[in-house]
């Protein structure tokens, strides 16, 4: 089973077609004035705190989590529900941890938190880099991956088609993050969160109401259906060709849970926060949506390997991206219905939006780091309008590289790109924020240190690592040049992140900690506290 229906595609094209149409219109009628930056970077923090968590949830929410934690689930049982708990567990530790002291010390960027404490350009350019390293690779997966995904839901095979895809879909979403600015990007992402959680949930009730509301008989199914049998169940089956396969996951987990936390995309929804007040609350609003998502990506992704089996699904693809829009098909049964036709062309719909509002998300974060933390730190009396402008033109300068290097790529495992934007977040972007927000003596040799350290850690130690070559599914599957036996470089690259950081405040002197440590006790109040408004 790896096709669909011809009414099931045409509904499909149809609706792909209704919904890139009504969201450019949303974001054209909700854009920014060309003289605001509050509301072209924070949309005037006019959300709700439920708009706002859904927005959260819906940039967390990524088109890579929700198809490959879907397809580790349907193909690894045990570790892919672990990594999509670990996902929910990313959120919290932003909720409890970073969220009020992020909102609290910036104000549009990732750079404006790291300034408030270290004011001055080199401190902000660093940021905006790191937040590209971050994002570029998460953007090439969601963009490469998107041509085969609409490839395969419409029944199209060709490269040349697929290569369109992607660069009909890159156009789109750099029209988004140009156009709508941070308001029309939320409304998107609300929009997509509702009708991926309300399609999931429909299909996650049509599974048990399968296997008669019995979890132990849908697992029980699916132990049987993978062909490895209770290994199934059973913690490793992910990591079983590694030396370490215990060591493995426990690392791999760790860069998902602190590294998911930190990415940008996702923390710039923070400064859109009106008070500490609403922080708190949009933050619960976005824990209980993953929450939700969790429980119907494991429903539906084991019910996917209990319905068709873990090889019709390897077959399909053999990182199981495709294991969502299986399972979702699957549980139809062969007889379909026009009703049962529509909720699918749903399930599909929403799969593309989430496509086009996580792509826009992560290109917004870049754009506006790029305008605010490089060209307008240069000329402090930049117009704003003229600040505007140059990020609706850095949305077009990161999203025409980014699309034609996701043509290039298209055809290789995109596995690797994932690990490296969280291995990123884990070991620079987590440092530098832990650092700055809660210790006294840190210093700005200590924060670049953190930044460019923890980054060129993780870029050095990728390409040993066995998801890059020495195995048939890695991206050079042909090559073996595989000498980190992890799938991750978060064993060595997170502490050594925490590890620069320390190392470069104390390179600093004693004299430099002391004065870090007065001006730190005097924004103490904005960060933690909320007590003296930002501005």
């Amino acid at each position: 089973m790896t096709g669909f229906s011809d009414s099931a595609q045409a509904m499909s094209l149809v609706a792909f077609s209704a919904v890139a149409t009504i969201t450019l219109l949303l974001c054209v009628m909700t854009g920014p004035d060309g003289d605001d930056l509050d509301e072209f970077y924070t949309g005037y923090s006019s959300l709700s705190a439920m708009r706002n968590g859904l927005a959260i949830a819906g940039d967390y929410i990524s088109a890579a989590t929700v198809l490959g934690t879907g397809g580790v689930i349907a193909l690894c049982g045990y570790d892919g529900v672990v990594l999509a708990l670990s996902t929910a567990l990313s959120l919290m530790l932003l909720m409890f941890l970073l969220a009020e002291p992020l909102r609290n010390a910036g104000r549009f960027t990732m750079g404006d938190a790291l300034a408030r404490r270290m004011p001055g350009r080199s401190v902000r350019v660093a940021a905006c880099l790191v937040t590209l390293a971050a994002l570029l690779p998460l953007m090439l997966v969601q963009l490469a991956g998107a041509g085969q995904l609409l490839a395969f839901i419409l029944g199209f095979s060709g490269d040349s088609l697929k290569t369109g895809f992607i660069i009909g879909l890159g156009i789109l979403m750099i029209s988004y993050a140009a156009i709508g600015g941070m308001k029309g990007t939320a409304l998107i992402q609300i929009l997509k969160i509702v009708m991926l959680l309300g399609s999931g949930a429909v299909v996650a009730v049509l599974v048990m109401n399968r296997f008669d509301w019995n979890p132990a008989t849908l697992f029980d199914t699916a132990a049987r259906q993978s062909g490895v049998g209770p290994d199934f169940l059973q913690s490793g089956l992910e990591f079983a060709g590694g030396p370490y396969p215990r060591i493995d996951m426990i690392t791999s987990q760790l860069a998902v849970v602190i590294g998911g936390a930190c990415l940008p995309h996702v923390t710039m929804r923070m400064y859109t926060a009106s008070s500490a007040r609403q922080v708190r609350r949009s933050m619960s609003w976005a824990v209980s949506a993953v929450a939700v998502f969790v429980l119907v990506i494991t429903v539906v992704g084991v019910g996917a390997t209990a319905m068709i089996g873990r090889t019709v699904i390897a077959e399909a693809d053999p990182q199981g991206n495709t294991a969502y829009l299986l399972g979702s098909r699957a549980v139809f049964g062969p007889d379909v219905s026009t009703g049962e036709t529509f909720l699918f062309t749903t399930v599909t719909t929403a799969l593309f939006l989430t496509l086009l509002a996580s792509v826009a998300g992560m290109i917004l974060a870049c754009a506006n780091s790029l305008a605010h933390d490089v060209f307008a730190a240069r000329a402090p009396s930049m117009p704003p309008q003229r600040e505007i402008l140059l990020a609706r033109v850095s949305a077009l300068a990161v999203g025409l590289p980014t699309i034609f290097l996701a043509t290039l790529i298209q055809h290789h495992s995109l596995q690797p790109l994932v690990i490296l934007s969280f291995c990123v977040g884990a070991s620079a972007l987590a440092p530098a924020l832990v650092y700055t927000l809660f210790w006294r003596r840190y210093t700005r040799t200590g924060l670049l240190c953190t930044l460019i350290g923890g980054t060129l850690t993780v870029l050095l130690l990728m390409p040993g690592t066995n998801l890059v070559s020495g195995s048939p599914v890695s991206a050079f599957p042909e090559a073996d040049f595989n000498w980190l036996p992890f799938t991750t470089t978060g064993l060595v690259s997170i502490p050594a992140g925490f590890l620069f950081g320390w190392l470069g405040t104390v390179i600093s002197g004693r004299h430099k900690a002391e004065e870090q440590r007065k001006q730190y006790d005097a924004v103490e109040g904005w960060i933690l506290a909320g007590a003296v408004r930002r501005g």
